[in-house]
């Protein structure tokens, strides 16, 4: 199921839909960075390049955990 949540990036409203796990992974790696989720957000947005944000999202994530392992 896919969970929408929405930010403010770069001045402008954006929403991403991704699975709660990829949430929950990203939430628990911006507590550990000191950083609100919306804020992790932006800094991966920031170095994205051209990929769609859903996809740097699911990637981060897919980062953090297997870093976790």
């Amino acid at each position: 199921m896919l969970l929408k949540k929405s930010f403010s990036l770069s001045g402008h409203r954006t929403s991403v839909a991704l699975e709660a796990e990829f949430w929950s992974v990203l939430e628990k790696e911006a507590a550990r960075a000191g950083q609100s989720l919306a804020g992790f957000v932006a800094a991966i947005d920031k170095d994205r390049g051209t990929c769609p944000l859903a996809s740097a999202l699911r990637l981060a994530a897919l980062a953090a955990a297997a870093h976790r392992h």
